[in-house]
């Protein structure tokens, strides 16, 4: 059965923004917990550095170091009104699939409708860290029920290829963004203790923090069985052709999608494209800065792949 292009529209940016969800309670829940495990001498050094989640999370030009904790989750979770929170992309997904209920399995729409009821009644108290896990973990864990629930029952036809493809491609875009953000600048600060002849704090609790952050460090550890080593999880995070969170995968997940699908020239060359960027960033795992813009490359690219699906068949007219 054809897809019109306004369902196919609602499905793919539903898809995306649960994603966007579900990738951002899990940054913002593994940050608070990074913290809990690193203890500091200064007061105030943990306020500050919360900024660079916006950063991760899209929002750079908000970013400041007078940026508090309760600042940054405001805008990551909280606020409806801030594109990317937490709170709005669930409104959002709900919105989108509201129209389109006929598409998906009911028990879809009542947990995606059942979500949006809740964060709506409770995002509020994320600000206070005693409830922040209670709303993150349920945005989380609805998040993962729903793909079972469309794993399990969903029919694997054009619906279900735009909301794969959305959920992948809004992955690889926080996978990328995490890799740019942190992991880069915890390389940047290793090399620059190694010039002092400090040794960074901390350090493998801040790599385990880049890997749970993306639900990886279970897989990472059974994948290399050695010690959490900077250029190996960035590896890990970018190319590994197995875990269902590295780049590598998400763009080649598209691409099987996209096996079902019609006329897809246009957006296999921009997924090919893209995937070719990624493998030649091979070269920049062990540096910092340059690590920093091959993954703005990556996601300027992953942005024209977007272009690509939108053009091809979400537009008015498209299917």
């Amino acid at each position: 059965m054809a897809l019109l292009s306004r369902n196919a529209d609602r499905i793919f940016w539903a898809a995306r923004y649960l994603e966007r969800a579900e990738d951002t309670s899990r940054l913002v829940q593994e940050f608070g917990e990074l913290f809990d495990d690193m203890p500091s001498d200064d007061p105030n050094e943990n306020e500050f550095r919360w900024a660079p989640l916006l950063a991760v999370c899209g929002e750079r030009e908000l970013v400041s170091k007078e940026a508090s904790e309760r600042e940054v989750v405001d805008a990551l979770v909280c606020d409806p009104d801030e594109e990317g929170s937490v709170a709005h992309c669930v409104a959002a997904a709900r919105a989108n699939l509201r129209t389109t209920r006929e598409v998906l399995p009911r028990e879809a729409w009542h947990t995606v409708n059942d979500l949006s009821m809740f964060v709506e009644a409770e995002a509020a108290r994320a600000r206070d860290r005693r409830f922040r896990g209670h709303v993150l973990s349920r945005v989380a864990n609805d998040s993962r029920r729903l793909d079972g629930i469309l794993t399990s029952s969903m029919t694997r036809d054009a619906a279900w290829q735009m909301w794969r493809m959305g959920r992948y491609l809004e992955r690889a875009d926080m996978t990328t963004r995490v890799v740019g953000v942190r992991a880069a600048g915890l390389m940047a600060q290793f090399a620059t203790t190694q010039e002092s002849g400090d040794a960074l704090r901390y350090d493998e609790v801040q790599w385990m923090g880049v890997l749970k952050s993306l639900s990886a460090l279970q897989m990472y550890q059974r994948s290399t069985r050695g010690a959490i080593e900077a250029s190996s999880v960035v590896r890990f995070l970018l190319f590994d052709p197995n875990f269902p969170r590295s780049v590598r995968f998400c763009l080649d997940e598209i691409d099987r999608s996209l096996d079902q699908l019609n006329r897809t020239d246009s957006v296999r060359a921009a997924v090919a494209e893209a995937r070719d960027a990624l493998m030649s960033t091979m070269a920049t795992t062990t540096d910092g800065a340059d690590l920093d813009q091959a993954m703005d490359w990556v996601q300027s690219l992953i942005g024209q792949v977007t272009e690509a699906i939108t053009d091809r068949y979400l537009s008015i007219g498209a299917a």
